[in-house]
């Protein structure tokens, strides 16, 4: 038992920022970071299965978005290594929520560094730049949108909606330092958001791109492929109707259920594996566990 726990825990370390082996998330002891363990922003990026599923979700989303698109299509190597994005994506997301403040600042001020670098012109003639602040809410929004909406289908769903919205409150901070503005702060705020910006979302080839790339994106072991599989039809369940329909990945209502039950049988064994994620790490930092 203690094997394959060891083995199902290494298959998923391998997908996580923390392969990149940049980060010491149990140190220095006693340091809270950004958010600290009372912040439902630790509650909601702490669970792995909810967060890959928000996470592939979001990325179906940003896609939709001319300019934002753009900037990853001619500055990322994304299409030839899908697999280190996510890795990278996720770095950035479990070192600024868990890591220590000092770790934290490093990462905000290393990806602000290289948002300035990012600029150009989309397809449609219209310039873009990746430290552009509507941008960077719209990348956020996607992202955070998508995190809470997973955790409450598949860890929490009785969490509070005045939880729900500090945990909005709490995470515009990344969103703010980074230089976006007008970051939604709550679940009315980020409705009002997603209601503004559909006229300024497309589907065109790019975005159907993205979507194969995702679908298609390698597994670390064929023990992992059908893991991997099934996330990303949960990534596809979880988007908005709307987002869903102009991407062309209607699913009916029995593949639905199907996906969902077969998701929340499997989260419980990611949870029993996962002794060494970000949030225990950090809970060691913190001195609550061993």
């Amino acid at each position: 038992m203690e094997f394959i726990r060891t083995r199902i825990e290494t298959q998923l370390m391998s997908l996580t920022g923390l392969s990149l082996g940049n980060l010491d998330l149990e140190n220095p002891k006693g340091d809270p970071g950004l958010f600290g363990p009372e912040s439902v922003s630790w509650q909601v990026h702490g669970d792995f299965s909810s967060m890959l599923i928000g996470g592939i979700s979001a990325l179906m989303l940003q896609a939709l978005h001319p300019l934002a698109l753009a900037g990853v299509w001619d500055h990322s190597n994304f299409r030839e290594d899908m697999l280190g994005r996510l890795r990278r994506t996720s770095q950035f997301i479990s070192g600024t929520t868990f890591g220590s403040r000092k770790d934290a600042d490093w990462l905000i001020e290393k990806v602000r560094t290289i948002h300035l670098q990012v600029v150009g012109t989309a397809p449609d003639g219209r310039p873009y730049a990746a430290s552009d602040p509507d941008l960077l809410t719209w990348v956020h929004v996607a992202e955070v949108s998508n995190f809470l909406a997973a955790h409450l289908r598949y860890r929490n769903p009785h969490l509070s909606l005045a939880d729900q919205d500090r945990y909005y409150a709490e995470i515009a901070v990344i969103a703010e330092r980074l230089g976006a503005r007008d970051v939604p702060h709550s679940r009315k705020e980020m409705a009002e958001y997603l209601e503004r910006i559909r006229p300024q979302l497309l589907c065109d080839d790019r975005s159907r791109e993205v979507l194969r790339l995702l679908l298609n994106a390698p597994s670390p072991s064929r023990m992992a492929k059908p893991f991997g599989g099934l996330m990303m039809q949960a990534g596809i369940d979880l988007l908005p109707d709307w987002a869903s329909d102009m991407l062309g990945v209607n699913q009916n209502p029995l593949q639905r259920q199907l996906i969902r039950a077969s998701v929340k049988r499997s989260a419980p064994m990611l949870r029993w594996a996962m002794r060494n994620g970000s949030v225990q790490r950090a809970k060691r930092r913190m001195g609550l566990l061993t």
